[in-house]
């Protein structure tokens, strides 16, 4: 059975999970043998905090538009995102930052870190550098990069940067599963047994003789090779 795989993205207030910081946005959309399966988790939060403008600029979420949404401070929420996510592979771009945050928000609450809840780690930024060295690997440069269609991204957002992730991470991993689907065929292949089937040959062979003129062809040619002639030898009854 394959391992469940969790497409993770945060949005938050800003950049420093041990300095203030505080996450205001989570969404995960699970994914099983690279097919998403429609189960997701998408989730406002109040980070019970000031919100700085250059944060609000990036991923539009001030805190009047938290609080229309009703969005609740991650203490309420906290649970049922570690269990969301609890033994899946996490599959984030960027994934200190991320992990980060999540890890600092589970210590207020006295829940298990990521890494305790049994998650392993995909960073989608670290394998777009591997793959792509000295080029871009931020996720708009990777969806130009990989002809993904990104028009709807106006601002960053934890559910819309998720779904294009997923599609940038079945890109950049697509040759490594066809070649894993391939030896998964071969090992099919040498699993079964090999059954010769028995050909049945006619009785009656239809011989079709040389004509003279093929014959007198044949012994120019036997001609041309003279001593070194192994045919004419054998037919002798000589040692070749």
């Amino acid at each position: 059975m394959m391992r469940r795989q969790i497409i993770l993205d945060t949005e938050t207030t800003g950049l420093y999970a041990e300095n203030g910081d505080r996450l205001v946005e989570f969404a995960g959309l699970e994914m099983v043998n690279r097919q998403m399966t429609g189960r997701f988790l998408h989730l406002y939060v109040h980070p019970e905090r000031d919100m700085p403008e250059e944060a609000a600029r990036v991923h539009g979420l001030t805190i009047d538009v938290l609080e229309e949404k009703n969005a609740p401070p991650f203490a309420k929420v906290g649970q049922e995102i570690s269990e969301f996510i609890r033994g899946a592979e996490l599959i984030i771009h960027n994934a200190k930052f991320d992990v980060g945050f999540l890890n600092m928000e589970f210590r207020r609450m006295g829940l298990p870190s990521v890494e305790e809840l049994g998650c392993e780690i995909t960073d989608t930024l670290a394998m777009a550098r591997e793959m792509f060295p000295g080029q871009k690997a931020s996720l708009d440069a990777l969806c130009n990069r990989l002809s993904i269609d990104r028009s709807k991204r106006v601002l960053h957002g934890a559910l819309i940067d998720c779904e294009l992730l997923g599609e940038v991470y079945l890109a950049m991993t697509r040759q490594q599963f066809d070649l894993m689907g391939e030896e998964g065929e071969e090992e099919k292949k040498e699993d079964k047994p090999v059954i010769i089937a028995e050909t049945k040959r006619s009785s009656r062979l239809k011989v079709i003789k040389a004509n003279a003129e093929e014959l007198e062809e044949h012994e120019k040619y036997l001609d041309a090779l003279g001593e070194a002639c192994i045919w004419r030898q054998a037919a002798a009854g000589e040692n070749v």
